[in-house]
């Protein structure tokens, strides 16, 4: 079922990339203001993903991007800023090559579709719902989706490793879940 659901989304999220992405950014950093000072992690877009970048950029606070550590391991993320010096991690995403490591406090979550239960389907690798899983463990995390309208789903199929998003970011505006 997942396997469908991802085709469609993906289709959906090209779709909406090739319209623009319109006001998300500036909605995605009016939603993290008052999270200044948190530690932030966000992700450095790839092919069609909607672009976090200037909304990273303008947090007040440690920001950094995910690293791949192995198939099978939650996600670490290593300081960035913008201009710092960036090379090809594993699937291509750019990583810093050296830095602080961070633990964030706010995730800014990409998604190939999400439904308005806060289920996201992603790439398939487990990678996020391993990460999310690890950091609830500590303690409090905001999980942010941050997608186009158009990735919406009416239901995301699920396992019982899923892990919820606390919120999605549109370039229509925040869905509270």
């Amino acid at each position: 079922m997942k396997s469908g659901a991802r085709n469609q989304a993906f289709a959906a999220r090209k779709a909406a990339f090739a319209a623009g992405q319109g006001q998300a950014a500036e909605i995605l950093a009016d939603f993290l203001a008052p999270h200044s000072g948190r530690a932030l992690a966000g992700y450095m877009p790839m092919r069609t993903e909607i672009d976090p970048l200037p909304a990273m950029a303008a947090h007040v606070g440690t920001v950094g991007v995910p690293v791949i550590i192995g198939e099978g391991q939650p996600l670490r993320f290593r300081e960035w800023s913008p201009g710092c010096a960036m090379v090809p991690g594993a699937f291509g995403a750019l990583i810093p090559p050296e830095g602080a490591w961070v633990t964030p406090e706010v995730l800014i979550v990409p998604l190939v579709g999400f439904d308005r239960r806060g289920y996201r389907l992603g790439y398939g690798g487990g990678f996020y719902d391993r990460t999310l899983e690890g950091l609830r463990a500590r303690g409090p995390v905001l999980a942010v989706g941050f997608a186009f309208s158009a990735q919406e789903m009416p239901e995301v199929p699920i396992e019982a490793t899923d892990q919820p998003l606390d919120v999605i970011v549109t370039e229509r505006g925040v869905i509270t879940v």
